[in-house]
């Protein structure tokens, strides 16, 4: 039978995009918690760069499969390395994504999340309000941790209700930007932009119980999202931006 094939294609520039992304489907297969599409190759012909992956046919989840996907995201985010980052840098969106190799969660959160998104920002004219707020999270940022630390988990990385459904069955994600990380950032993405039902967090509570805490950083991993859809499509997200950057820094 032949294998049913989903290519993506870009410019020539998109190969390492294209590479970090056959990278992320990989680690998360290995984990062996989520199901994702079989990565088929990744290279370049006249038209460009593309990657090749299974072809799934998706379904819209029900209650069932969102328990299932909520247990089972726990279960990823069980999966841990000795340290925060990755092997490699990768992208979120169009944005370039780094990844050094840190023991520092909220050292690393700093500067290769907020301070590296508020960079881009502020390259694009978007300075005012928005970097003296940065500018003072950034400092503050400790703050909004206390005496959680939390350990290195495996993460989707863009986990918006866009990047996972239903196939056969079971619950499939695709499009990630992975890294170890915090799990409360994966968990944080989900609430952002909505999709995901009471079914589903239910799930992963039960199966790994949030730290004590959880809410005050919501705030804090959403930012990184808004600053990048900031960068990534304009000023639309401004205003997001402004409000989110303002209840954190009236929590330091």
């Amino acid at each position: 039978m032949a294998r049913r094939v989903f290519r993506k294609t870009g410019p020539l520039s998109d190969l390492a995009r294209f590479e970090a992304e056959a990278e992320g489907l990989n680690e998360l297969a290995a984990a062996e918690a989520l199901r994702v599409p079989e990565v088929y190759g990744v290279g370049t012909d006249a038209g460009g760069a593309y990657i090749e992956m299974e072809r799934l046919d998706l379904a819209a989840p029900d209650p069932d499969g969102e328990r299932r996907f909520g247990a089972q995201l726990a279960a990823l985010h069980r999966v841990t390395a000795d340290a925060f980052g990755w092997h490699r840098d990768n992208w979120i969106g169009g944005s370039p994504q780094p990844n050094p190799r840190s023991l520092d969660w909220p050292a690393f959160f700093r500067e290769h999340r907020l301070e590296f998104q508020l960079a881009l920002a502020a390259k694009q004219g978007y300075r005012g309000e928005l970097e003296t707020l940065g500018r003072a999270l950034a400092s503050g940022l400790d703050a909004l941790f206390g005496s959680y630390r939390p350990v290195p988990s495996l993460l989707h990385g863009d986990l918006w209700a866009g990047n996972w459904g239903m196939a056969h069955g079971h619950p499939v994600v695709f499009d990630p930007a992975v890294y170890y990380g915090d799990r409360e950032t994966d968990l944080a993405m989900t609430r952002l932009f909505g999709g995901f039902g009471r079914a589903f967090y239910a799930a992963y509570e039960e199966t790994w119980p949030l730290a004590a805490g959880w809410e005050r950083r919501v705030a804090l991993y959403q930012l990184y999202h808004v600053l990048n859809h900031l960068n990534l499509f304009g000023g639309a997200y401004h205003g997001q931006a402004l409000m989110l950057l303002r209840e954190l820094t009236d929590q330091q």
